[in-house]
C-alpha cells in the first residue's frame, strides 16, 4: 500500500495569497483556490484508490467549506494522468474481515457512504474531472456531484460482482434510475463505459476532450461552472446504441434466471459475450446484486446506502467476497473458485435471507 502524506506546498495547492489549505490528509490536497475549493486524490501508484484516511480528509475539506460564502464550487480530480479514482482500498477490507476486525470494516464503509451522502446533499456544485479509471469508490466520489466531466480516456465501470461484492456507494440507488435497464445491465456484468458513453447513460455529464481538461479546470476557477459549456466537445455515438432494446429486453426481466434465459434466445454476438460476463461473475454476488438494484429503484438515496451497509455485514464476511478479491487483486491469477460454481446451484433461500430483515423505507 502507498504511503500517504499530506501537501502543503504551492505546487500541490495554494497559489500565493489565497487561503492556505482547509483540510488535508494523507493522499489527499485539499486547498482554496479563488472562489472555488479543490480537491486532488493522490495515490497514484494505487491508481488513486481510496482508504479511510482519504475518505475522512475528503469529508473534512467538504464541511470546511459548507458554511463559507466564499467558496461557490468544489473540484475534485485525481492525481497522476492513469485514474481518477479506481475505487476503494478493497484489499484492506478483505484483510481486516479475514482477521475479524469488524469494526474496521464497519468504519469503512459507513463513512465512505457518509461521504457520498454528502456529496449528494452538497449546497455549491460539486465538480468530479474524471480523466482515467473510474470505479467502484471513484463512481461514490463522483456521480454524486451535480457536474462530471468525462474525457476520451476515461474509463467508468462497477466491476464488484466480479469481486463477490455487490453494486454499492449509492449504487442500488443510481443504477435503477439510469435509462431502460442500462443500470441492471452495468451492475451485474461489471460492463465497462468510455467517458462518451458514460455521458450517454447518465453516469457523467458532460465530454471534454483531455487536451483541454486544464484549461476547463483553470476556467472553473475564474468563471465557475458556466465556463464548462465552452470547453464541452462533440459527444461521439454510443457504442451500445445498437445494443439498447437487447439490453432492455434482457436485463428487464424479472429474474437471474429469466435474464440468462433471455440472453441465451437472443441472437448476436454481444449477447454471448454478456451471458460469459455473468458466468464468470461470482454467482452469490450476481444473485444478491440484483436484489439490491431491484428494491433500491423503489428507495431513496438515503435508505439505498443504509441497505448497504447493512449488506457489506453480511458480504465481507463471506467465502465469495474473500476469494473474489483474492483471485482478482490479491494474487491477480484471475480464476476464483466460486462455490457454488454456478448460479443455477445457488440456493434461493440463502439469498432471501440475506435480505430478510427489513431495509430502512
Amino acid at each position: 500500500m502507498a504511503q500517504g502524506r499530506a501537501e502543503g506546498s504551492a505546487e500541490a495547492g495554494p497559489a500565493a495569497g489565497e487561503a492556505a489549505a482547509a483540510a488535508a490528509g494523507p493522499s489527499v490536497a485539499a486547498w482554496r483556490a479563488s472562489r472555488v475549493g479543490r480537491l486532488r486524490l493522490d495515490r497514484p501508484k494505487a491508481l488513486n484508490a481510496l482508504d479511510l484516511p482519504m475518505i475522512r480528509a475528503l469529508r473534512a475539506a467538504l464541511e470546511s467549506w459548507r458554511a463559507d460564502p466564499g467558496v461557490h464550487a468544489v473540484v475534485i480530480e485525481g492525481a497522476g494522468g492513469r485514474a481518477f479514482c479506481a475505487g476503494g482500498d478493497i484489499r484492506a477490507v478483505r484483510a481486516d474481515a479475514m482477521a475479524g476486525r469488524r469494526e474496521a470494516v464497519e468504519d469503512f464503509f459507513a463513512e465512505e457512504y457518509a461521504l457520498n451522502l454528502a456529496i449528494a446533499r452538497y449546497p455549491v456544485p460539486y465538480v468530479a474531472l474524471i480523466d482515467g479509471v473510474c470505479m467502484g469508490g471513484g463512481i461514490g466520489v463522483s456521480v454524486h456531484g451535480a457536474v462530471r466531466i468525462a474525457t476520451e480516456a476515461a474509463l467508468f465501470a462497477m466491476p464488484e460482482t466480479a469481486i463477490g461484492f455487490f453494486p454499492d456507494i449509492g449504487a442500488s440507488h443510481v443504477l435503477p434510475r439510469l435509462p431502460g435497464a442500462l443500470g441492471m445491465y452495468l451492475g451485474l456484468t461489471g460492463a465497462r463505459l468510455s467517458g462518451a458513453d458514460a455521458v450517454h447513460a447518465g453516469l457523467a455529464t458532460h465530454f471534454v476532450a483531455r487536451e483541454r481538461l486544464a484549461a476547463v479546470s483553470a476556467a472553473l476557477e475564474t468563471d465557475g461552472v458556466a465556463a464548462i459549456a465552452s470547453h464541452a466537445a462533440p459527444l461521439p455515438a454510443f457504442s451500445l446504441g445498437p445494443h439498447r432494446a437487447a439490453i432492455d429486453r434482457c436485463f428487464g426481466a424479472d429474474s437471474v434466471m429469466e435474464i440468462l434465459d433471455r440472453l441465451a434466445a437472443e441472437p448476436g454476438d454481444w449477447a454471448q459475450q454478456t451471458l460469459g460476463l455473468l458466468r464468470a461473475a461470482s454467482p452469490l454476488a450476481v444473485l444478491w446484486s440484483f436484489e439490491l438494484l431491484r428494491q433500491g429503484a423503489m428507495r431513496s438515496l438515503e435508505d439505498c446506502l443504509a441497505a448497504e451497509l447493512a449488506l457489506t455485514r453480511t458480504v465481507t464476511a463471506h467465502a465469495a467476497f474473500h476469494e473474489g478479491v483474492r483471485a482478482m487483486v490479491v494474487d491477480k491469477d484471475r480464476a476464483p473458485r466460486w462455490q457454488p460454481g454456478r448460479i443455477e446451484e445457488v440456493d434461493p433461500a440463502v439469498i432471501r435471507a440475506m435480505f430478510a430483515t427489513p431495509a430502512p423505507g
